[in-house]
């Protein structure tokens, strides 16, 4: 009895582990053992004996294969299933005797010499007599040995008329061949890979000697196998099985969302590539002295912290990583050539910030379970569960965890030198798998990705942070999972520097002094257009100096909030400039508005004075104090066209803006001079004035970008056309305004940028534009293609922000030849950027996190909101007394430094 139950523990523990395990060890490892008794324990199905079938032209396909004919069938896969293999051999060589060898396996292993048709709508194995295996060495020079195993493997099978086995020889020198073998997954998998090459070797040198072959026949084959499945996983078996998975499995994520270098492709196309991975020893022993703490396993360490990073990188709690097992849960099935392994989908809930080694506890229940129903095919997991198809990736999973645990095989042939060949390997099953052995010298091996997703160098920083979280690990298991580090000290402090923007020196004086300054310099350049109508700066001076005496005498001075509520016009420039130099706030209302939301901004900023046009009185709400800069003009020409000190400074609040309420209330941000000041001067370094711009104001004046619009120009000297109310709503009138006015300078969202050149006659038009700020939208690769050839001589910068950051907050300026979404760039001077995720930490490059906004820029908050002025505007956990925005984008860093 004690007998036949250690050897269903060791045949479990090969079938949950993939390891050879020796009897001995059961006594030597007493964790292993125990965990490989509670599998055995969790699975009590009676079944029945696999037994050899008689042969009736053709047999049933297994589950696992099922699913890769069906793959096959919808020519998605390409090569991604070959499972390739070289050796390279060096000394006198038997050709005819390897020939032989690998004749006689393919006698012996039915899988191999297996095609795959429909019949009756359905696939089917029809298997072939045996054939010779003919091997005529092709003569390569060494430098293109790595190609021509390369191109071997990557070659594609049709599985209804092709032999599934290859093998071809290449012949280097005299004495230095190189076996390229290649198997297609359907029949064959990693075990049968060892079981290949210690047959290959038993035979050779059964040959060179002259001996038959020292195998016995296999007492069933693997057609015989799939018989047996299909009629036993049926009915209260699977339903059994599938209990355990289906209540396991329920309500998780759909997808692992991790950040591509590029956006997925509708179809997969299993293109791919691999990068190596390799952990130390020192880490290596204290992962394992942890697993035997808490009576896990390595793999069971290496998938929690694998989960771990991935939860980090994709921003989830919960994720589902397959894992292949050996699935050749009988003795029947050990010696054979075919597809067995199976795919666990494990599952593990990341939540709470617990400790690794708590969390460790999770994984190795979560572990066990699936250990012991792991006889349910993933095809009918998928099959029964009916996740919604998506053909951009695999269903359940779209990640891999493979632990090689015992030493590879080595083939070993009678008289031979032999080491492994290696070939370019250009397929990816998944969007991620990674695969480790273990060694003397720790864990090696490598991560197989999807080339259409992922860029090497992201790859990388993954496998590096993997590395990072590792050395934490095994250094202190009680640290929660918040505290245990991805980055280390370099990447960190690079990290720091790129999320400020260049520290620089800019006026500390208010706004309206900039325009001040220059009309005091230029008093004679026009300043304003407005259709056939002009001001000088020395003009615009004296009229917004004559309106804010006459608003101070209002009451109109520091911290108090005024109205501005004027059609486009020159008015709109004078009545800006007098609310801010009468040392008030600036309040714009669109004459569009309803009354309703004009009468709710009056009242929630406390505008008691509004500035407006005589001809929309009937527009506006009653309550405040009217000032008609039309019909009002002859007594606002009385007061003096001195500068008023109004006693206003930098720190004072400037503008109150509300936002468009799509969430809600609109709510009223305050900002203060010193914020706009900053990304004014700023101005001069991202995109620096030729002395003949000439700038167009178009954007609303309900959005802070006016603000910067009508500023800017005017602090830098250069003219500013104001677009009519039919210029800046129609495409074709706005064409006609930068024509006639010579405009070179325009700021619009991307969207309206498009369709202004999308005809090549606009285009031409725009051909003296010089400057072009986009912003308010995301922007496409394409789009910024487009803009840079219908434009070559245009400088188009993409800029970010919002009203809580004086307009904008980061810049990018747009190359051409971008293959992605356009980026949002980096911070500005005297702005901060940070990616950080819900505990305030920052998030490595390519992870993605909600955008935080720091620096000179930042309102004052929402007015008369304190609550919500808290809760958006944090104290910065980078310096003492400093606040950050949270936007609530998501937003990543870019290997290039770009938002």
């Amino acid at each position: 009895g004690h007998s036949l139950l250690v050897t269903r523990v060791v045949s479990r523990v090969r079938a949950a582990f993939g390891i050879e395990l020796p009897l001995r060890a059961l006594f030597e490892a007493p964790t292993v053992a125990g965990l490989a008794v509670r599998v055995e324990a969790g699975s009590r199905e009676a079944l029945p004996p696999l037994v050899a079938v008689a042969r009736n032209g053709s047999a049933p396909l297994s589950y696992a294969q099922e699913r890769l004919w069906l793959l096959d069938q919808l020519e998605l896969v390409g090569a991604a299933y070959n499972i390739p293999g070289a050796v390279r051999l060096r000394g006198a060589l038997d050709v005819a005797a390897l020939a032989g060898a690998l004749t006689e396996i393919v006698r012996r292993h039915e899988a191999l010499r297996t095609r795959f048709e429909v019949r009756d709508g359905a696939g089917v194995q029809v298997i072939d007599a045996p054939w010779a295996v003919r091997l005529v060495a092709e003569v390569v020079d060494e430098g293109s040995v790595r190609d021509r195993v390369g191109s071997l493997a990557g070659r594609v099978f049709d599985l209804s008329s092709d032999r599934v086995f290859r093998a071809e020889l290449l012949q280097v020198g005299p004495e230095d061949h190189v076996l390229v073998v290649v198997m297609h997954h359907i029949v064959s998998d990693g075990w049968s890979m060892g079981v290949l090459i210690r047959e290959v070797g038993a035979l050779y040198g059964a040959f060179v000697a002259g001996r038959p072959s020292p195998l016995p026949d296999l007492p069933v084959q693997y057609a015989d196998y799939a018989v047996w499945q299909r009629g036993w996983l049926t009915g209260a078996v699977l339903e059994r099985q599938l209990g355990y998975w289906t209540e396991r499995l329920s309500g998780a994520p759909a997808a692992l969302d991790l950040p591509t270098d590029r956006v997925r492709p509708a179809v997969q196309s299993y293109r791919g590539a691999r990068r190596q991975v390799s952990v130390p020893v020192s880490v290596v022993s204290g992962l394992e002295a942890l697993a035997r703490r808490e009576g896990a396993t390595l793999y069971m360490v290496l998938l929690a912290a694998f989960q771990v990073v991935l939860g980090r990188w994709s921003g989830q709690e919960d994720v589902v990583v397959g894992s292949p097992i050996a699935g050749r849960t009988r003795s029947e099935t050990e010696g054979l050539v075919g597809f067995f392994v199976n795919m666990l989908a494990l599952r593990t809930d990341l939540s709470g910030d617990p400790t690794f080694a708590g969390l460790l506890g999770r994984v190795r229940e979560a572990a066990l379970g699936a250990y012991a129903h792991q006889d349910v095919p993933f095809e009918k997991l998928v099959e029964v569960l009916n996740p919604v198809r998506d053909m951009s990736r695999s269903p359940l999973f779209q990640v891999l965890l493979v632990l090689q645990n015992t030493p590879a095989k080595v083939m070993q042939l009678s008289g031979l030198e032999l080491s492994l060949a290696d070939g370019d390997h250009q397929t990816a099953e998944t969007d991620l798998k990674l695969t480790l052995t273990e060694t003397a010298s720790g864990l090696t091996g490598y991560v197989e990705y999807a080339t259409d997703l992922f860029d090497a160098a992201t790859v990388d920083r993954l496998l590096g942070h993997f590395g990072t979280l590792l050395e934490g690990i095994a250094a202190d298991a009680g640290r929660r999972l918040s505290a245990l580090p991805l980055m280390d000290a370099e990447e960190g402090a690079a990290l720091a520097i790129l999320s400020q923007g260049p520290r620089v020196s800019y006026p500390s004086v208010c706004l309206h002094d900039l325009v001040s300054a220059q009309a005091g310099r230029t008093p004679e350049a026009v300043a304003v257009v407005f259709e056939d109508i002009q001001l000088t700066y020395g003009e615009l001076e004296a009229r917004s100096n004559q309106l804010a005496h006459h608003l101070r005498g209002l009451g109109v001075g520091p911290e108090v909030v005024a109205g501005l509520c004027v059609e486009r016009s020159l008015e709109l420039v004078v009545g800006l400039l007098g609310i801010l130099k009468a040392g008030g706030a600036y309040l714009p209302l669109d004459p569009g508005y309803p009354l309703e939301r004009l009468e709710y901004m009056l009242r929630d900023a406390g505008a008691g004075v509004l500035v407006m046009q005589d001809r929309l009185r009937a527009l506006l709400p009653s309550g405040a104090r009217l000032v008609a800069l039309d019909a009002d003009r002859a007594e606002i020409e009385r007061y003096p066209t001195e500068v008023l000190a109004s006693g206003v400074l930098p720190e004072n609040l400037a503008y109150v803006i509300y936002t468009s309420g799509s969430t809600g209330k609109p709510k009223g941000v305050g900002g203060r001079h010193t914020s706009v000041t900053n990304r004014v001067a700023v101005q001069g370094r991202i995109a620096p004035y030729s002395e003949t711009d000439v700038c167009c104001q178009k954007g609303s004046v309900g959005f802070v970008d006016s603000l910067f619009e009508i500023l800017t120009p005017l602090a830098f000297g250069r003219r500013l056309v104001v677009a009519s109310e039919a210029a800046a709503g129609d495409i074709g009138a706005l064409l006609s305004l930068v024509e006639r006015d010579r405009i070179t300078r325009l700021v619009t969202v991307p969207s309206l940028a498009l369709a202004m050149i999308d005809d090549p006659e606009a285009a031409r038009r725009l051909e003296g534009i010089t400057g072009w700020i986009l912003s308010g939208e995301a922007m496409s690769a394409d789009l910024g293609q487009r803009l840079s050839e219908a434009l070559p001589s245009c400088r188009f910068i993409n800029l970010y922000g919002s009203t809580e950051v004086a307009a904008d907050a980061t810049v990018y300026r747009l190359v051409g030849g971008e293959d992605r979404v356009i980026p949002i760039g980096r911070p500005l001077s005297n702005m901060e950027a940070y990616v950080l995720d819900a505990r305030l930490l920052p998030l490595p490059v390519g992870v993605a996190g909600e955008l935080y906004i720091g620096g000179a820029g930042l309102a004052r908050g929402y007015l008369g909101r304190p609550g919500l002025t808290a809760e958006r505007f944090v104290p910065s956990p980078f310096g003492a007394g400093e606040r950050l925005y949270r936007t609530g984008d998501l937003a990543r860093w870019r290997a290039d430094g770009n938002l």
